[in-house]
């Protein structure tokens, strides 16, 4: 029985792993020529439908397969990619992921303003790891100064509207799918 879990438990983080590296392989094209790409709603949806511990090793998994160098990050992989401005994203998405999950846990009836809760939460977190790491990366290893001030106005006219939208969606989806998985995870205890 236990080993029955132990497979169903890594199926989960597996596809869910899987999910966040297609998300990076979807390049959603943007004026002045960067993208976006649906890793986020992929972490997301991995901490609000697994919960936090699958979630988060879902997410963890997906790190550390990039940091072993397999290109599964939208900018390739590799242990070089700590030096990315963008890399400080990722240890956003895990505790994203489980900021997600936990709260989801805590709730007694999944509403959609519970979700959205959730995702903005775990958005703060993703934003929190990440807009620091650049601002630290590009001033002190590449040598470029940047103020704060470029740091949030690069965010303000397309990324983070984006995410807001993002995770209207994904809190959505979630809706329609947390019992489908809700009725999948109680055969599978969390350990």
């Amino acid at each position: 029985m236990t080993n029955k879990f132990f497979i169903q438990d890594m199926a989960l983080c597996g596809l869910f792993t899987a999910l966040i590296i297609v998300g990076a392989y979807i390049h959603i094209p943007l004026p002045l020529g960067d993208y976006y790409t649906l890793q986020l709603l992929f972490v997301l949806l991995a901490g609000l439908l697994l919960g936090a511990k699958r979630g988060t090793i879902s997410t963890a998994v997906y790190v550390a397969l990039g940091l072993f160098g397999l290109p599964v990050f939208a900018g390739g992989g590799g242990p070089g990619y700590v030096l990315n401005p963008s890399f400080g994203y990722l240890p956003g998405f895990i505790v994203g992921a489980w900021i997600a999950g936990m709260l989801v846990k805590r709730l007694r009836t999944v509403s959609l303003k519970h979700l959205l809760i959730a995702c903005y939460s775990a958005l703060f977190f993703v934003y929190a790891f990440g807009l620091p790491y650049k601002y630290l990366i590009l001033n002190f290893y590449l040598h470029t100064p940047v103020t704060w001030a470029v740091i949030l106005a690069a965010c303000f006219p397309i990324d983070i509207p984006c995410d807001i939208t993002l995770c209207f969606f994904c809190a959505c989806l979630a809706k329609k799918l947390c019992p489908i998985t809700n009725r999948l995870l109680r055969a599978v205890p969390a350990k």
